[in-house]
């Protein structure tokens, strides 16, 4: 059964599949990245494509409590899509051990480009319910992954796990407020004011468990997006207070980690090296 499994953990890949994953690693990222930018930037102008806006129209037309700012989210994209570059690269190497941790982890890359880019074009032509059924499949798929590749180089784990995996948990937050009929309301603002320490929450869990500071960090750059955006839009409120404080939490926990990580050296709350090397995540280059 493992053979047809498209998402079996292998050690090893024949020539074939690895063909095959570049094939569709590269179509689906082009067709992930293009639908982004195009979406970014522009919107279909035909009569036809009235109800279509761009990413960040959006964003602005209906103001939550997890409203994200433009500028900082559209440069952890880019940075992202960058490094994910690096990510295809892998798949072309000479070394054997290298393009199999790249494929390895190339099924669930595959299914978030694709999961992406139904989001993005259901986001910005007003789907929101469908595009947060999306936004789930794309979390469980991607958690799968984590969960179950956790322990690769991290120029494949950044780009290709942590990345996608803490975008798309403050996203699920992002479009959900926006899904409600009443998202600037009350009672959706003290649930955002509730749900936002989820943040801090996911991104102390691996940090502390898998001493992940790819995913700390990445998490803490989605809080400054939420806190700037919370700020300008509304000074006198607890949500950027909560953004910035969750922000500057995480940021601390991935220095602890990060660090000693560069030094070659255990962080502060590690625990002793066990038989358990599937707990340990990549945070090594090789």
């Amino acid at each position: 059964m493992s053979s047809v499994n498209p998402f079996a953990k292998r050690d090893s890949h024949t020539r074939g599949s690895v063909i095959t994953y570049k094939v569709l690693t590269i179509v689906t990222w082009l067709l992930s990245v293009i639908v982004s930018l195009y979406y970014t930037f522009d919107y279909p102008h035909d009569g036809r494509y009235h109800h279509f806006r761009r990413i960040w129209d959006v964003n602005y037309l209906y103001p939550t409590g997890f409203t994200l700012n433009y500028l900082i989210v559209s440069l952890y994209w880019l940075a992202i899509f960058i490094l994910q570059i690096g990510y295809i690269a892998h798949l072309f190497s000479s070394n054997v051990e290298t393009v199999n941790a790249a494929c390895a982890v190339g099924s669930h890359f595959i299914v978030n480009n694709l999961l992406h880019f139904g989001f993005v074009w259901l986001f910005v032509s007003g789907h929101f319910a469908w595009a947060e059924l999306l936004l789930v499949l794309n979390f469980a798929n991607l958690s799968s992954l984590y969960f179950r590749h956790n322990a690769y180089p991290r120029f494949i784990h950044t780009p290709a796990v942590s990345g996608p995996l803490a975008w798309t948990f403050v996203a699920i937050y992002w479009n959900g407020a926006i899904m409600i009929h009443h998202p600037d309301g009350l009672v959706a603002r003290i649930f955002a004011n509730i749900f936002v320490w989820s943040i801090l929450a996911y991104g102390a869990f691996f940090i502390f468990v898998y001493r992940d500071y790819t995913m700390g960090f990445n998490l803490s750059v989605l809080s400054a997006a939420l806190g700037v955006a919370q700020f300008h839009r509304q000074t006198i409120a607890f949500q950027w207070i909560f953004a910035f404080t969750i922000m500057a939490v995480l940021f601390v926990l991935t220095v602890i980690v990060a660090v000693p990580a560069a030094l070659g050296r255990d962080a502060p709350f590690a625990r002793r090296q066990t038989s358990d090397t599937e707990r340990a995540p990549l945070l090594a280059d090789n």
